[in-house]
């Protein structure tokens, strides 16, 4: 790398704290997060047509791989099958290794920012969102990943889920202060 090149990338990386730093919402915020990695560069509407398109293939892979289906989450849940937690642990592997390759390598964004991860410490907060979580996941037979790909795969009962699911994000929000963090 040439040192022009060096310098410029330094320039980034103080220009991104000092973006962050500037930016008040991001405590609060980070607080939700473990990798919390905030744009500076406005795009015009049509580049999130990406999302789109990566969201579509990831609800058809959701569908095909059963991974929405009710009688596997509850078969799940009843320790019946290890389809579900093979689809997890291998989710929580890919996820670790590709943190690991971010840090090691000080990959950046596709538009050449810097990706950095906050340390969280654990709370007891952690646990009772965990346990909520997990009796919704139970009791509905959906966690909110394959919502849309549910409801887009007929089951229209799972809008009530859907609904309810935007409803606990926002309860949450407005009593977020009160809350054990």
């Amino acid at each position: 790398m040439e040192s022009k090149e060096i310098v410029q990338e330094v320039e980034l990386e103080k220009k991104h704290h000092k973006f962050l730093e500037q930016n008040t919402d991001f405590e609060m915020r980070s607080l939700d997060s473990v990798c919390f990695n905030e744009s500076e560069l406005k795009h015009p509407w049509w580049y999130n047509l990406k999302y789109a398109a990566v969201g579509l293939l990831f609800g058809i892979v959701f569908v095909k791989a059963e991974i929405i289906s009710w009688f596997r989450i509850q078969e799940m849940f009843r320790l019946q099958s290890f389809h579900m937690y093979g689809v997890i642990g291998s989710a929580v592997v890919v996820g670790l290794i590709s943190v690991l390759i971010i840090k090691k390598f000080k990959i950046k964004t596709i538009y050449g920012e810097p990706i950095e991860f906050v340390d969280k410490k654990f709370n007891k907060g952690q646990i009772y969102g965990g346990l909520l979580f997990g009796l919704g996941w139970a009791i509905t037979g959906a966690c909110p990943g394959p919502l849309f790909a549910q409801i887009g795969s007929g089951a229209t009962a799972v809008i009530v889920t859907l609904l309810s699911a935007i409803a606990g994000t926002w309860v949450y929000g407005k009593i977020r202060e009160r809350l054990p963090h």
